[in-house]
């Protein structure tokens, strides 16, 4: 009786590390390894000549290799990028994809709605031009709503990434159904199993975040339940861009910070040492069946 009673505490005890080992995993322990191709692939373009020091410099904040590493790049896939802006991450993608995958950059329109929409646009285009070796293969497509909705085609990808972005689409400013429109439209051009990962300004609250998002931040939640009434099912969370120093508060917004610094050379450098904003990582994956 005395062994099966130790038996059993010893089963129990086992049973509760078990579950606290579980509990205390990282969240990111569901993602998936690089490759050996993908990761030196990776290495090579974010060291590439072809990057400014300027864009190099955010690779500190922004975990380019960590943060596709979780949402399982492969180096032969057929990604979509939403809103490259500028191409900050096109100039990783890009060349990592050249050789054996397919990259998509879902634009602005031609003639966008904001002023900020055709500066990237232009200045994407340029960086395109003076690089035809590394960027010839990227197709051009573009995302407005309601109606520039063919971002690739439809059951096309294995991956949609879009980044600091998502927030815009819960603001008014760019039509009321931006939001389930845009999630919808990842959705239809992922294959099944296909993986949607997103990184965007965090919210801690919903209870306390904007609904418009003018501060450029969005909770997770209200991220989550958009992509979820799309059919995508919540895969893995990551903190490897949550910013302690940030709380949130800033006269202009999430532009207040690095890279923006929208104040200017006022009080410079205290938000020089806040440092980009406080992040959510989100991977989403669109179900088999």
């Amino acid at each position: 009786m005395r062994r099966l009673t130790l038996f059993a505490v010893t089963t129990t005890k086992l049973s509760a590390l078990i579950i606290a080992a579980l509990i205390s995993l990282p969240s990111w322990a569901g993602s998936k390894s690089l490759d050996a191709s993908t990761s030196a692939a990776l290495d090579k373009a974010i060291s590439g000549e072809h990057r400014s020091d300027a864009n190099k410099a955010r690779d500190t904040f922004r975990k380019p290799k960590e943060t596709l590493a979780f949402f399982g790049l492969r180096s032969d896939m057929t990604v979509v990028e939403i809103w490259p802006g500028s191409g900050w991450y096109t100039e990783i993608l890009a060349p990592v994809l050249k050789e054996s995958g397919t990259l998509y950059a879902a634009q602005y329109t031609v003639n966008p709605t904001y002023g900020y929409q055709r500066r990237y646009f232009g200045a994407f285009l340029t960086k395109l031009g003076q690089k035809p070796d590394i960027y010839r293969d990227v197709k051009i497509t573009a995302l407005d709503f309601p109606y520039e909705l063919n971002i690739a085609p439809a059951g096309s990808a294995d991956m949609v990434l879009t980044f600091r972005n998502a927030h815009n689409w819960v603001n008014p400013g760019y039509g009321t159904q931006a939001g389930p429109l845009a999630f919808e439209t990842m959705f239809d051009t992922l294959k099944p199993g296909g993986v949607l990962g997103i990184v965007d300004h965090r919210w801690p609250d919903p209870a306390t975040e904007d609904p418009d998002a003018d501060n450029g931040y969005v909770s997770e939640q209200r991220i989550i339940a958009l992509a979820e009434a799309a059919g995508f099912t919540l895969e893995a969370r990551s903190d490897m861009h949550r910013n302690e120093r940030d709380d949130h508060e800033h006269p202009e917004g999430v532009w207040t910070l690095p890279p923006s610094l929208a104040l200017g050379d006022q009080d410079r450098e205290q938000y020089t040492a806040i440092g980009e904003s406080d992040r959510m990582t989100l991977k989403f994956v669109k179900p088999s069946k």
